[in-house]
């Protein structure tokens, strides 16, 4: 049993705990929560009975927590993720794992050195029919890849951003491209591989916030393929989708639904038998944009912690995800495009203004 305390108990937190502490995982229980505010942390800590921790030290002294999931503000994770790994903790942490770079690698320095696994959630990678189409790819039906597009169009008001003062600022959360389409962003990579270079526009539409509501991007990648990011949360009234293209010169699928988990086109050029099962079994549409890939997520870090086995978005693979959107936000304040591998020089995700 892999006994797990949540460290931020935000919006997103009901989701972690409703699976940890609604004993949904197999093999994991809640066993503590841990949040500054008072109020969150006792809201979830009474609906699951276990205890309310408000300082993170005597949090992290309790020896009956193995694993810790990070449900902070974005700019909080390096400490944080540190503070878990210093203490002997296993960490699971929210997306994206830092806003900088250099943050980034002293997290998976301090889980190596301290020994502790590290786990960057990126559920949507777990979600079903993105299972199916990543078999596909790794089957080849796709042939050569051409075209890989991913489409946020979500609506956060400003009742959301004002929820807490860290969203929509530099210094602890960035824009839609960090924030809501890091998930896609992450998708469209795992997918295609290697980017080239990138070129990216932004713009503050709705939202007053420091950065972004609007973004979009074109990427090159290195086998040969262009990419398109399109991402917004000034759709309005509500959500529209958050989708995933893949086109290939033997095929197309198109992922849609609020979390990519819809299938909306599958087809290939040499039909199989299993393909009408895939869009009959597998198509469906979650109830939010959190998706059900959550499940099979925290499943698969059980599996990892229990089994001794390579996590599948560990320290080194949600960074590449993060150099990607550093390069994004490169290119939107210098007008240009962008080359990776890169130093990031005038992207201000993680500075105070």
């Amino acid at each position: 049993m892999i006994r797990f305390g949540l460290l931020g108990c935000g919006r997103i937190a009901k989701r972690h705990s409703d699976l940890l502490g609604g004993g949904h995982i197999e093999g994991a229980r809640l066993v503590a929560v841990c949040d500054p505010v008072r109020a969150r942390a006792d809201a979830i800590a009474a609906k699951f009975a276990v205890p309310a921790i408000y300082d993170i030290d005597d949090f992290l002294a309790r020896r009956d927590i193995d694993a810790v999931s990070v449900l902070t503000p974005s700019g909080l994770h390096p400490q944080h993720v540190i503070a878990c790994a210093k203490a002997g903790k296993h960490v699971v942490v929210e997306k994206p794992m830092a806003l900088r770079l250099q943050d980034a690698d002293d997290m998976i320095r301090a889980c190596d050195v301290a020994g502790v696994k590290l786990f960057i959630v990126k559920q949507n990678r777990f979600n079903v029919p993105v299972v199916k189409a990543r078999e596909a790819l790794e089957a080849g039906r796709f042939g050569r890849l051409i075209l890989g597009t991913v489409r946020v169009r979500w609506c956060r008001d400003q009742a959301y951003y004002d929820q807490d003062a860290w969203r929509g600022t530099w210094a602890y959360d960035g824009g839609v491209l960090s924030n809501q389409a890091s998930h896609h962003v992450d998708m469209l990579e795992w997918f295609f591989g290697d980017v080239v270079s990138v070129h990216a526009r932004a713009i503050t539409a709705l939202a007053k916030i420091e950065t972004e509501d609007t973004a979009v991007a074109t990427l090159k990648f290195r086998n040969g393929a262009l990419g398109i990011i399109e991402a917004t949360t000034a759709a309005r009234p509500t959500d529209l989708e958050g989708s995933l293209s893949i086109l290939g010169e033997g095929g197309t699928v198109e992922i849609a639904g609020f979390a990519v988990n819809q299938i909306r086109h599958w087809r290939f050029a040499n039909e199989l038998p299993a393909d009408k099962e895939v869009v009959e079994k597998f198509s469906v549409n979650p109830p939010n944009v959190y998706g059900f890939g959550h499940h099979a997520y925290y499943q698969h870090v059980v599996d990892c912690l229990v089994h001794q086995r390579a996590a599948l978005v560990d320290g080194l693979e949600g960074r590449k995800s993060l150099e990607l959107i550093s390069a994004l936000y490169e290119s939107i304040e210098t007008g240009e495009e962008v080359r990776l591998h890169f130093a990031p020089r005038l992207c201000r995700l993680g500075m105070t203004s």
